[in-house]
């Protein structure tokens, strides 16, 4: 009588092998991979985990000096406005940035072990989320300061409670876009060229520097065709009281993350056992 395995490793996969419980048989080295990124950024620096928010606190300072008396913000206080944008796009860019390298960056562990692939880029984006929740607590202390001794004004609504969608889908976002590319750069290395690119240039139509009210009407389209828009206008809205978010325009950043994430999920599985051979 044959030996019942828990489980088996084989050749036969398909484009949708993943599966909860899976990714829970692992659930120990994604939190193993998530605490050695977390620590080695910050091992023999000088100013070791206050780098998160050195980094931001510095590019604040610097775009309140250049953009604070060209671009109008409204009535929000400029520390406020850019800082909220500045700790969410670094939340997409790093996440996407990282998790497009995959392949490139883990050729070496994953022709050696099996484990399921979308653990790194899990990982990746889990390390980014942690660095953006302590950005977002001094966000948050801000926010009391300025309320307390500078007289801002914080109106509690419905809309308060939802921040958290703005982050979520934007994580989830950078994570699909970054599964798809990791693909295309296994392939093609010189695309990984174009991502970093590609970010740069995305930042302009991204909201972060600027409010979307402050668009020409004829560039009006422009901006809201990017699906990050929506969410980076809500996120304000929900912490500041100040964005411009309308309906049709959330709706259509939602449906977006809802069409890419399974897609990527499709195309990095499916070419996930194929490209150790290629890189």
């Amino acid at each position: 009588m044959g030996k019942k395995w828990e489980w088996e490793i084989d050749a036969k996969t398909t484009d949708w092998t993943w599966n909860l419980k899976e990714l829970l048989a692992y659930r120990h080295l994604l939190f193993s991979l998530v605490r050695r990124e977390f620590l080695l950024s910050y091992q023999q620096t000088l100013l070791g985990p206050a780098w998160m928010l050195f980094q931001p606190i510095v590019t604040l300072i610097t775009y309140v000096m250049v953009f604070g008396k060209l671009i109008p913000i409204g009535t929000l206080p400029p520390a406020l406005f850019y800082f909220s944008g500045i700790i969410l796009w670094n939340f997409f860019q790093d996440s996407f940035i990282e998790s497009s390298g995959t392949f490139k960056s883990n050729i070496n562990l994953f022709s050696k072990v099996y484990f399921p692939r979308i653990i790194m880029p899990i990982s990746t984006i889990t390390t980014h989320f942690l660095r953006f929740s302590i950005q977002l607590i001094f966000l948050i202390l801000l926010i009391a300061y300025y309320a307390i001794f500078k007289d801002f004004k914080i109106n509690f609504t419905v809309v308060t409670w939802v921040f958290p969608v703005a982050f979520i889908c934007t994580g989830i976002i950078s994570l699909s876009m970054g599964l798809i590319f990791s693909v295309l750069t296994a392939k093609y290395r010189d695309l990984y060229n174009l991502v970093s690119l590609m970010t740069r240039l995305l930042m302009f139509l991204t909201p972060v520097i600027y409010p979307l009210a402050s668009i020409p009407a004829k560039l009006h389209w422009i901006v809201v065709l990017n699906p990050l828009t929506s969410l980076f206008e809500l996120f304000r809205l929900s912490l500041l009281g100040k964005g411009t978010v309308s309906i049709p325009y959330l709706t259509y950043s939602l449906v977006f993350m809802i069409l890419i994430f399974p897609t990527a999920l499709w195309m990095f599985n499916k070419n996930g056992n194929k490209l150790i051979d290629v890189i």
